[in-house]
């Protein structure tokens, strides 16, 4: 007769649970980076209002500005994918380590000129083109700088802590430039994101990055492997058609808004607070990501990028001011939830040695279509109304991020545990 089986035996031992993910901030490389990477970024924050106040003493003129804001915008564009290669090429400590001695020197240019109290405008603008083209070269670097500083499974808390980082100084950046530009001059804040450059490239010197190298190849090889990365994931490309609506329909909101707040919703203070909020949204949304991990990152990423509609319409209805910033506030919170996890699953699902170029082709496409949604809203607005190029980008971002779900890779791509 056969013995009974024992009761133990019938009872799948438990799976032991993992042991706690240490903090990224832990880990020496990647504190320094992060801590180097903060200050460029209140160094950055504070330049957009000293840059408008500087150029419109230098020239009292909106198309001057205009001018030096292409002269920023268009090498970036052009050079995108290159620096991708670049950054895939080399090790991307030594690309950002370049760029922001670059950025460092261009900053600290246009501060000396602006303090002599004579600036040159077509040297603030040739700045400008240099400082652009350093961008262009250190954006795609981004992404291989914390994949090659953390371990695998602290990616997203990585992430999470440089969106904290960038909301933080979105939060801080215009008091200080405030500060800066009526104390003692627009000149000094440009002195003052020199300064960051310069100690953030102090710190990367002592970054240590894991990298990937790839084989030397022609660059337009190394062009068309990036894009094939791209092109041969069907989450990835349809993501990045959402992205890019986001992208245009926040330069219709930032261009329409402002009017819309200062003439139906009651002044300057309804925007001043339309925008604080927003920065506390995507505050609160990037710490959220810290402990959060959803199943379907792309999909979640997808359809909360799709919130953006709501404070377009409320803004093209004149809704109450109230309703509109809470609107506001949660559209950028779902971003500051949504933009770590959607760095994290491309980090994972993207080989180390292409992740520069793949994330290159992002910025490039996600850029390009800001300065059509400035080009186009004012034209739409002066034809029909503002309402209709409100409401028209509500429809396309919604419907393009929200299309994004019929997509059989964007439902199937799930998180790494």
């Amino acid at each position: 007769m056969p013995a009974a089986p024992s009761d133990t035996a019938s009872v799948s031992a438990p799976k032991p649970t993992p042991p706690p993910v240490p903090h990224p901030l832990r880990t020496r490389s990647f504190r320094l980076l992060f801590t180097g990477r903060a200050l460029s970024l209140l160094g950055d924050a504070v330049i957009p209002p000293a840059l408008a106040i500087a150029v419109w003493q230098a020239t009292g003129s909106t198309s001057a500005l205009a001018l030096v804001l292409a002269c920023a915008m268009v090498p970036k564009l052009l050079l995108l994918p290159v620096g991708g290669v670049i950054g895939d090429r080399f090790n991307a400590r030594t690309v950002a380590l370049t760029t922001d001695l670059v950025r460092c020197a261009t900053q600290l240019l246009v501060g000396v000129q602006l303090l002599s109290g004579e600036p040159s405008l077509w040297l603030i603008a040739g700045a400008e083109v240099v400082g652009g083209a350093a961008g262009a070269f250190s954006m795609p670097a981004g992404s291989p700088l914390i994949k090659g500083t953390v371990a695998p499974e602290a990616l997203q808390r990585a992430n999470a802590a440089m969106g904290v980082a960038q909301s933080a100084t979105r939060l801080g950046g215009p008091a200080l430039a405030g500060a800066l530009i009526w104390t003692a001059g627009a000149g000094w804040a440009f002195v003052l994101d020199a300064a960051t450059f310069a100690l953030s490239a102090a710190l990367l010197l002592a970054v240590r990055v894991v990298r990937v190298p790839i084989p030397r190849r022609s660059l337009r090889a190394d062009l068309k492997e990036g894009w094939r990365e791209v092109r041969s994931r069907d989450w990835y490309w349809t993501s990045l058609i959402g992205h890019s609506a986001w992208n245009g329909a926040a330069a219709v909101l930032m261009t329409l808004g402002p009017a819309i707040a200062l003439t139906r919703l009651g002044g300057t203070a309804v925007w001043v607070a339309f925008l604080q909020v927003g920065a506390v949204g995507f505050l609160l949304g990037a710490l959220l990501a810290d402990r959060l991990r959803p199943r379907r990152p792309v999909l979640t990423a997808n359809l909360g990028l799709a919130a953006y509609a709501l404070p377009l319409l409320l803004l093209a209805a004149s809704a109450p001011a109230p309703v509109t910033i809470a609107a506001y506030g949660i559209a950028q919170a779902g971003l500051g939830f949504l933009s770590p996890v959607w760095e994290t699953a491309v980090q994972q699902a993207i080989p180390a040695h292409a992740l520069a170029r793949v994330t290159s082709y992002d910025w490039l496409l996600s850029l390009a279509a800001m300065p059509l949604g400035y080009a186009l809203a004012p034209i739409a607005a002066s034809a029909w109304g503002p309402e209709v190029p409100l409401v028209a980008a509500a429809v396309i971002v919604g419907g393009c991020c929200l299309g994004t779900a019929l997509v059989p890779g964007v439902r199937r791509f799930t998180a790494e545990r």
